[in-house]
C-alpha cells in the first residue's frame, strides 16, 4: 500500500482514463495503473467531439454520469474521486498536465475508427509533454490482431475466425486483473483542481444501470429459448458490456461453463470488433463493394413508418415500438426489422444503422454495423441476398400466440391497425431482382 501523499504539482502520478470500462474489478488498464508504482488519479471525459452527435436528453449520458457516481460511492473508503471532465480529450489533458506531474496515462484500447483516431492524437500530445501513453486489451478478450490467418490477414468469415480464436485462447489461460485488490494505490486527493464545465446536455439522476450477471439457469435455457421475444430468456447484459460495467473475461468464463451457444455469441462480438478494426470503411460503405451500387429506394414516408412501428407487419412494428420505448430490442427482432427495411422497403442499411445508433442503449458500432450489413447482405459472411425473412412466418415461428406482438401493438387485429406498407411477395421479388442485377453487373465487368 502506498502512503497517503499530499498532492502537489511536483508529485509524480499516473493517470487512469475511464472509457468503456466503468468498473473497478478485473479492469486491465486500471490494474496496470495501480501496480505501476505512483499514486493514481482517475478521470472520465465527456467528449465534446461526440456529445453533439446525441440528443441533449439522450439517456446514455445519464447512464454514464450515474455510473461514475456509483463508483465514487464505492471509492469513498479510499478518499478518492473519479473526476469528470467535459471537454475535448486533447484540451482535457492539456489542463491536467498543467496541474500534475503525470508520468504515464493508462487506458483500455478501443477499436472503433473515432477511438483509434482520438487515441493517436492523444498519444502525439502526451509524447510532446514526455508523458507515456499505454493501452491495454479489455473491451475484448483477444486483441483483433491475435486471431489472424497464417498470412497475418484478418478472417472475414465467422466459422474459421471462431476456430482460430478458440485455438489461440486454448493455448493460453484467460488472464484476470484483480484491480479491485489494489485500490489503496489510488491518490488520496478527492478532487482534481480543474472545474467541471457546464454540460450542454441533461442528466437524469434516476437513470441507472443495474449490474446483473446472467444466472446459471438462464444460460442453460439460452439455446432453447433465446429466439422467443415474449420470454424473458436472454441475459440482457449487452448494455452492461457496452459501458464495461461487467468483465467480458468473467462473462465468457461463466458462459463457457454453462452454455457454449451463449459463449459463441460473445465470439461473434469479438469477430465484429476485429472486422471493424481491420476494415474501418464499413461504417459508411458496404463490405462487399459491389453493393454500394444498389439503387436504394429512399422513401422517407416508408422509413418513417418503419421508425414508428406502423408498417402493417405486426412483428416488425412490435420490435420497433419496443426499441422506441425501452432503448432495447430482442436480437431476433433486430434481424427481422433490419431485413424488412433493407429487403422489403429497399431502404439503405445506413439509415437503419443510424436510427439504431440513436436509440439503442447497448449501441456498439462494430456489432451494429456488422448486424446491419449482415441483414442487408452487403457485409462479410452475410446472409445471401435471396434469403428474405417473411415477417408473417417469423411471427408464427417465434411468437405464435402473438404474446409479444400484443404487448407492443395493442391495436393489432383491430380496424385501427394500418394496412401493410408493401405486399410481401412483391417486395421479395423486387429485392431479389435488384440485388441480382447489381451482382450480375459486377460479374460482367
Amino acid at each position: 500500500m502506498l502512503p497517503t501523499i499530499k498532492m502537489n504539482k511536483n508529485t509524480p502520478v499516473n493517470l487512469f482514463w475511464f472509457r468503456r470500462d466503468l468498473r473497478l474489478d478485473d479492469n486491465h488498464g486500471l490494474y496496470k495503473a495501480l501496480t505501476a508504482g505512483n499514486p493514481v488519479i482517475t478521470i472520465y471525459i465527456f467528449d465534446k467531439n461526440r456529445t453533439s452527435d446525441f440528443a441533449k436528453d439522450d439517456i446514455r449520458h445519464s447512464f454514464i454520469y450515474n455510473r461514475i457516481e456509483e463508483l465514487n460511492e464505492s471509492l469513498k473508503p479510499y478518499n478518492h474521486t473519479i473526476h469528470i471532465l467535459y471537454d475535448t480529450p486533447v484540451e482535457a489533458f492539456t489542463k491536467i498536465a498543467q496541474e500534475y506531474s503525470i508520468k504515464t496515462v493508462f487506458a483500455n484500447e478501443e477499436y472503433e475508427p473515432y477511438g483509434i483516431e482520438r487515441d493517436a492524437k492523444i498519444s502525439d500530445y502526451l509524447s510532446s509533454q514526455n508523458i507515456n501513453f499505454q493501452l491495454y486489451t479489455d473491451q475484448v478478450i483477444l486483441h483483433p490482431n491475435q486471431a489472424l490467418k497464417s498470412d497475418n490477414k484478418p478472417y472475414t468469415v465467422f466459422t474459421p475466425f471462431s476456430k482460430k480464436w478458440l485455438s489461440v485462447l486454448d493455448s493460453q489461460e484467460i488472464s484476470f486483473y484483480n484491480s479491485e485488490e489494489s485500490l489503496s494505490n489510488l491518490s488520496k486527493e478527492p478532487h482534481l483542481k480543474i472545474p467541471l464545465s457546464p454540460f450542454d446536455f441533461t442528466i437524469n439522476k434516476a437513470s441507472r444501470l443495474n449490474i446483473r450477471y446472467p444466472a446459471e439457469i438462464k444460460l442453460r435455457d439460452y439455446e432453447s429459448k433465446r429466439d422467443f421475444p415474449a420470454m424473458d430468456a436472454t441475459t440482457k447484459v449487452s448494455t452492461l458490456l457496452r459501458y464495461g460495467l461487467i468483465s467480458i473475461r468473467r462473462l465468457y468464463k461463466m458462459s463457457y461453463n454453462h452454455s457454449f451457444v451463449y459463449a459463441k455469441e460473445l465470439i461473434w462480438r469479438e469477430f465484429y470488433a476485429s472486422i471493424l478494426f481491420h476494415f474501418p470503411h464499413i461504417t459508411t460503405q458496404s463490405f462487399k463493394k459491389q453493393y454500394d451500387a444498389l439503387p436504394w429506394i429512399l422513401n422517407e414516408e416508408h422509413f418513417e413508418r418503419w421508425c414508428e412501428g406502423k408498417t402493417g407487419y405486426p412483428i416488425v412494428d412490435a420490435g420497433m415500438r419496443e426499441l422506441n420505448e425501452t432503448g432495447f430490442m430482442h436480437n431476433r427482432l433486430r434481424m427481422i426489422t433490419a431485413s424488412f427495411l433493407t429487403k422489403h422497403l429497399l431502404i439503405d442499411w445506413r439509415w437503419g444503422e443510424s436510427y439504431f445508433a440513436n436509440k439503442l442503449h447497448d449501441y456498439d458500432q462494430a456489432s451494429n454495423v456488422g448486424g446491419w450489413q449482415w441483414a442487408a447482405s452487403t457485409g462479410n459472411d452475410a446472409v445471401p441476398y435471396f434469403r428474405i425473412f417473411n415477417p408473417s412466418l417469423q411471427s408464427i415461428r417465434f411468437d405464435k400466440n402473438n404474446e409479444y406482438t400484443r404487448r407492443w401493438v395493442p391495436e393489432f387485429e383491430t380496424k385501427r391497425y394500418p394496412k401493410p406498407v408493401v405486399e410481401h411477395s412483391f417486395a421479395r421479388l423486387r429485392a431479389i431482382d435488384t440485388y441480382r442485377n447489381v451482382t450480375n453487373n459486377d460479374q460482367s465487368r
